[in-house]
């Protein structure tokens, strides 16, 4: 295995070190994973990271938004993906 170097601010570190322990891993095996796909060329972006991509229930077949659901919320949006999940 090779150690890499980066430089980074360090509230960026700071919050990456909580989120990592909140989720049971460390920086180091989140900077690997992103590097392994990044590598093989799929697509690193944040919002399709671990869970993938999440189908939005924000039409019902022509009425428009379902009802409840703010379009200008990314908190409302979230509930309504949760609970379709």
């Amino acid at each position: 295995m090779t150690n890499l170097t980066i430089s980074l601010d360090e509230n960026t570190v700071r919050k990456a070190r909580l989120r990592a322990i909140e989720e049971g891993t460390s920086v180091s095996a989140k900077v690997r994973e992103f590097l392994a796909r990044y590598a093989r060329g799929e697509n690193g972006d944040a919002a399709d990271s671990a869970a993938g991509a999440v189908k939005l229930p924000i039409f019902n077949g022509g009425q428009g938004l379902a009802p409840g659901l703010d379009p200008l919320s990314n908190k409302s949006l979230r509930a309504a993906a949760e609970e379709d999940a």
